[in-house]
């Protein structure tokens, strides 16, 4: 697909991010229905939400809730709310920043350098002196935009940067961390819920290639609607990483019932691979969580934490905590494989308790 290209020079990765661009291209359609099922899933939960607490919706347009009750009334579009202070997300969509104030504090933070295309050869540098494999990705945003795993090579270095220069031109690249991933959902310094997130996967037929299996895997989310997942496969470098230490490529057709792993980046996954996990935390890794939070000043975010051992310390499994997301999604919450919480449910009241109270004028 690319020519051999090995000097990690700006105009070589520009070239390769074009050639990534074409061949990453997702229909629209399908893309315009996944976001249509994403808008019902979180008008949905908030019409809940509204109706447990006596109060009425009305949609002002743009995917935007105006909630009521009494003569109060509070806004919500999807997962923002009146809860999520501009500065506070500012923060926590700048990855390094939250690195570092999480390391002033000692919590654990993974091994990471910064860096710009123009600056490639410093991480070709990192990710040769590495002693994992490791992660690159756009240094600020989230969803796992940008996100490519298992890079060993100057040349992957270079499609991964390329890649995640589509979202900005700040890029940053880290040693991977061994573990599950677990987001812990924290509102006001408690742990509301957990969850173990596990990266998408699906059951090989015996006859159909790894890239069918994905085609039929979105089909299925997109008939389903927004209860099984709350978005599509995206065949990006991730899957191609993945696969590739797998022994697989998109062409392989894989023994009948092998489970392929799709992506090791988790969030694309559906409900299958969701469960409940606040019960296997350990006290310190709970204390951690919200320490991040308050570093970054949030009242409700989500702090993924990346270990092989949630019954231990952090310190002592090798964990670390990744990010720490404000606006954070609420479908893995809501849709487990074991259960689910209710995240609206329990941000209503606070949102209405301080929401807008009506005034009424009248003419002179």
């Amino acid at each position: 697909m690319y020519p051999l290209i090995c000097r990690p020079t700006v105009a070589n990765v520009f070239y390769i991010g074009y050639r990534l661009k074409e061949a990453f291209r997702v229909r629209r359609s399908d893309t315009r229905l996944a976001l249509e099922h994403r808008s019902r899933f979180y008008t949905e939960l908030w019409r809940d939400a509204a109706s447990q607490l006596g109060a009425s919706v009305e949609v002002l347009g743009n995917d935007i809730l105006e909630i009521r009750r009494g003569q109060v009334s509070t806004r919500v579009q999807q997962n923002s709310t009146a809860i999520d202070r501009l500065v506070d997300v500012a923060v926590a969509v700048n990855k390094p920043l939250v690195h570092r104030l999480l390391a002033k504090r000692h919590l654990r933070t993974p091994i990471y350098c910064e860096f710009t295309l123009n600056e490639i050869a410093k991480a070709a540098a990192f990710v040769e002196g590495s002693a994992s494999k490791c992660v690159v990705k756009p240094a600020n945003g989230g969803g796992g935009r940008g996100v490519t795993t298992g890079i060993t090579r100057t040349f992957e270095l270079m499609r991964a940067a390329a890649h995640a220069a589509v979202y900005g031109r700040d890029l940053m690249v880290e040693q991977h961390v061994r573990g599950d991933v677990y987001r812990l959902l924290y509102f006001d310094g408690v742990l509301l819920d957990a969850v173990l997130r596990r990266p998408s996967a699906v059951i090989a037929d015996g006859k159909s290639t790894v890239r069918e299996l994905i085609r039929l895997e979105n089909e299925a989310r997109l008939e389903a609607g927004p209860s099984l997942a709350h978005a599509l496969i995206s065949v990006d470098l991730d899957v191609q990483s993945t696969l590739t230490n797998q022994g697989l490529t998109l062409s392989a057709i894989p023994n009948e019932g092998v489970a392929v792993t799709l992506k090791t980046v988790i969030n694309d996954n559906s409900q299958q691979d969701n469960f409940t996990a606040k019960h296997l935390l350990c006290t310190s890794i709970i204390q951690d969580g919200a320490a991040a939070v308050a570093v970054v000043g949030a009242r409700l975010a989500g702090i993924d934490v990346i270990t092989p051992d949630p019954h231990v310390p952090l310190a002592e499994s090798g964990g670390v905590i990744l990010e720490v997301n404000t606006t954070p999604s609420y479908h893995h919450h809501y849709h487990k494989r074991d259960g689910s919480y209710p995240v609206a449910v329990h941000l209503l009241p606070t949102l209405l308790a301080n929401g807008v109270a009506e005034q009424h004028t009248t003419a002179a």
